[in-house]
């Protein structure tokens, strides 16, 4: 019996570790995995989902609904978008930005709700786009134009007294969406606001800052990888000359291949250490699980085809994807906002932007060398400890 149990064990590690590597070599799913995804997500969401995420953490419900609604988008569903539009516009989905600021419900509400909205009107003919939610993109458009116009900073607060310049990144690419959609008029607004920004970067890396002082907008903390990975999604929509600085930065500060393995995402700068948060979860080595995922995103809408697709193959391996029939999930559906940002990463797109130039810097073809060695030696690593056992045994 023990020795069958051995064979078994030596079997299970071998098999896990040759999916491994055909999940690595093999080119990512795509739009057919998104699908899947949303499917999958769907039916967590009917069932609370994202009543339980707002438990781990404040923005736990609006994202759940909100990226889902924007894969939603890229995937042609259309009416779930609009379903979950109608779910963030919901008193659950306003609930945790009561209180008082310049912007009701504060720019982070405000810009993913707008952004999401023209998103939707985006895929619909002009003369087929409902007039009620028209109008109400013209008024939030219009009302986060007054905000940023009377603001002596370019980043507006999420919370009563706190600052996030990520958020108001959002708002802003919403400005651009609507005046691509329709009538232009928030140029100035946006120029102004480039112009604000560019003279509050981080000193350390010149990148965007994490957080800033709502009434200045001095940065407050250092560029960080969890806000980096989202301000580079939404920058190519804005300006993509400040698009291709920051993520040319953005990549040297915080692409990582801790013990040789990645490529991954980092929370702080190379060469700095920092504390986890709320929003980059546990680091491991550094790492940020939630930027790493992110980042799929921005390298998407940047061209940067090599890191996108690098980053999603390596997702395979180490996010343990699970198939069921017409579904997709990982971690085993232990967290299903993070399939809900995965999803959303895996099927950006520029919504304003031309499709941009690829960078000059590309990833690495060897960079799956290490880890396919690392995979083949966890995979021979039981049968060459059988065959030692037994020499030793008839020695």
């Amino acid at each position: 019996m023990r020795k069958f149990l051995g064979l078994l064990v030596a079997v299970v590690i071998s098999a896990a570790a040759a999916l491994a590597v055909v999940r690595l070599v093999a080119p990512a799913d795509g739009d057919s995995g998104v699908r899947r995804q949303l499917a999958y997500l769907r039916a967590e969401l009917d069932s609370g989902a994202a009543e339980d995420a707002q438990q781990l953490f404040p923005e736990g419900y609006f994202f759940s609904y909100a990226l889902y609604g924007l894969a939603s988008v890229d995937a042609g569903r259309l009416d779930d978008a609009w379903w979950a539009l109608s779910r963030l516009e919901s008193d659950a989905g306003r609930a945790p930005f009561a209180g008082e600021m310049p912007l009701q419900y504060g720019v982070f509400y405000r810009g993913w709700v707008n952004w999401l909205r023209g998103g939707i009107l985006s895929r619909v003919p002009e003369a087929a786009r409902d007039a009620a939610q028209v109008r109400a993109f013209d008024e939030d458009s219009a009302a986060i134009a007054a905000a940023f116009d009377a603001s002596p900073t370019p980043f507006l607060a999420s919370y009563p007294g706190q600052a996030w310049p990520v958020d108001s990144t959002v708002a802003i690419a919403s400005l651009r969406l609507h005046d691509k959609l329709r009538t232009p008029a928030y140029d100035v607004t946006v120029i102004r606001w480039l112009a604000n920004v560019q003279a509050r970067l981080d000193p350390a890396t010149q990148l965007i800052p994490h957080t800033a002082d709502p009434d200045t907008g001095e940065p407050t903390s250092g560029a960080q990888g969890s806000s980096q990975s989202i301000i580079n999604r939404f920058l190519p929509e804005i300006d993509p000359e400040l698009a291709r600085q920051q993520y040319t930065r953005f990549r040297t500060w915080f692409l990582a291949a801790p013990l040789g393995l990645g490529p991954t995402v980092r929370e702080h700068p190379v060469g700095t250490d920092g504390p986890s948060n709320v929003d980059s979860g546990p680091l491991v080595l550094g790492v940020s699980l939630s930027a790493t995922v992110v980042t799929i995103g921005a390298a998407k809408v940047h061209g940067d085809e090599s890191l996108a697709d690098g980053l999603a193959r390596f997702g395979e391996v180490a996010g343990l994807p699970v198939y069921t029939p017409g579904t997709k999930r990982y971690a085993f559906g232990a967290a299903p906002v993070g399939d809900a940002f995965l999803a959303w990463s895996k099927s950006a797109r520029p919504w304003v932007a031309a499709a941009p130039e690829p960078p000059s810097r590309v990833l690495s073809r060897w960079w799956q060398l290490p880890l396919l060695t690392l995979l083949l030696a966890v995979g021979l690593a039981p049968w060459l400890l059988r065959s030692a056992l037994r020499r030793r045994r008839s020695a």
